[in-house]
């Protein structure tokens, strides 16, 4: 059984992956580049830092959202906010003596692969490197991160900046914004600037489902899974007819239509968008032509002046301490089997590699267990794991539009349903 095993972040992934880890007494050391447990819910003003903007709330609501080994205090909102998630996964991580194990303020550099069944890690701590060596590898270091930045005909004389930089909405001011993008960042960044900013101006490449936070009184998750057990045709019938009896078309508030079904793209949980473009604040645009100055030419010959364009385009999948011949999910599919074990390793596993349609860190738990548990010799991968691999990138929860957001989706119910059948046994 190994006794020594290096967990890659204390997000809220890597802290329930320490957890179960050590609840198999095995040895565990975390390593995070941050100072506190939770990643980005640590909410952090410096550029660069990847962190959760001022006013962020959760989008999943509080029961969907949390470990099952420990529930949200009753006290918590529906939908916590950014300060009430930080105080959740610290008190977790108090209550099951996970600070011991945890260093913090330390990058890993590189992780390789030696004789097969050993992992060398280069650290650097304190300006200095340091080499450690485990008996298997934990990547839990999110998929959050690193902006994926989109690039047009031109060049933009204002400020060009990724959702990712943003932390405060005072830096809008009287500003002309444009924000790019369709998704959740893209709507909080929009609906908060608006109340500071001179204009708002929102691009759309594609049409978005939006969904407001609340359906009947309850939360708009809660909701849905008293539908989920229907067939998914009929689910997504009922589910567009009750968001269109809530919201209306899309095209109504001068946006395009959703290209596909409910499903076919990550849905957008916002309760505050129509209102807003309704109240005059945020001006919807078409897609970016090319960009001229401080102009910016839309697709469909309007034009706009703006001091700030904010793309709000999503993130790359990246392990900067992989060789990228080794192991590189930056572009196309992820092949791992629950979207956690390599096909050929055996001792490296991903936990929390994977966007639900609804929240990661109750999956993140239940793949730390499975995992816990093979470590500990109480359970065994298939052995053809291969081709469950290949039956599981054929097959997807939901057939989504062919772009980088959408190569590691997964439905939350599903995934949760595979991940227990395994514990099962």
């Amino acid at each position: 059984m190994p006794q020594k095993i290096c967990v890659i972040g204390a997000g809220p992934s890597g802290i329930t992956a320490a957890k179960n880890l050590l609840d198999e007494g095995l040895g565990v050391v975390v390593y995070d580049l941050g100072s506190e447990v939770g990643g980005n819910w640590v909410f952090n003003e410096k550029a660069g830092h990847s962190s959760v903007f001022e006013t962020t709330h959760i989008i999943s609501s509080k029961t969907l959202s949390e470990y099952a080994d420990f529930p949200m205090p009753s006290t918590y909102p529906d939908y916590p906010s950014h300060k009430h998630l930080a105080k959740y996964f610290q008190d977790y991580a108090a209550q099951f003596n996970l600070y011991k194990h945890i260093q913090f303020n330390t990058l890993v550099k590189n992780c390789e692969l030696i004789n097969d069944h050993q992992w060398k890690v280069t650290i650097e701590k304190n300006g200095k490197e340091e080499q450690h060596f485990f008996d298997a590898l934990v990547v839990s270091n999110g998929h959050h991160w690193l902006p994926r930045m989109p690039k047009y005909k031109g060049s933009f004389n204002g400020e060009f900046i990724h959702s990712h930089d943003v932390k405060r909405f005072s830096r809008f001011t009287n500003k002309r914004v444009l924000v790019i993008g369709g998704g959740n960042s893209a709507c909080d960044v929009a609906v908060e600037s608006s109340r500071v900013a001179q204009s708002v101006d929102m691009s759309w490449r594609r049409g978005y489902w939006i969904v407001p936070k609340f359906m009947m009184g309850k939360p708009a998750d809660v909701f849905s899974t008293k539908l989920h057990w229907l067939p998914r045709r009929i689910w997504q019938t009922i589910s567009a007819f009750s968001l269109y009896l809530r919201n209306g078309k899309n095209t109504a508030y001068g946006l395009p239509e959703p290209e596909g079904p409910l499903g076919s793209h990550h849905p957008t949980i916002n309760e505050d968008l129509f209102f807003t473009i309704r109240h005059g604040k945020i001006n919807p645009r078409t897609d970016i032509a090319e960009l001229n100055g401080n102009e910016v030419i839309f697709t469909d010959g309007t034009k706009g002046e703006y001091d700030i364009i904010v793309a709000c385009t999503g993130y790359i999948i990246s392990h900067p301490f992989f060789e990228k011949s080794f192991i590189d999910y930056s572009e196309g599919e992820v092949p791992l089997w629950l979207k956690m074990m390599h096909p050929e390793i055996n001792n490296l596993y991903f936990i929390g590699l994977f966007q639900p349609l609804g929240c990661i860190w109750p999956g993140s738990e239940l793949q730390s267990k499975i995992m816990a548990r093979e470590l500990a010799g109480k359970w065994k991968r298939p052995s053809n794991i291969k081709q469950l691999i290949k039956e599981e990138l054929t097959n997807p929860d939901f057939k989504q539009i062919n772009t980088p957001r959408h190569t590691i989706t997964v439905d939350f119910h599903r995934f949760k349903k595979r991940l227990l059948k395994q514990l099962s046994k």
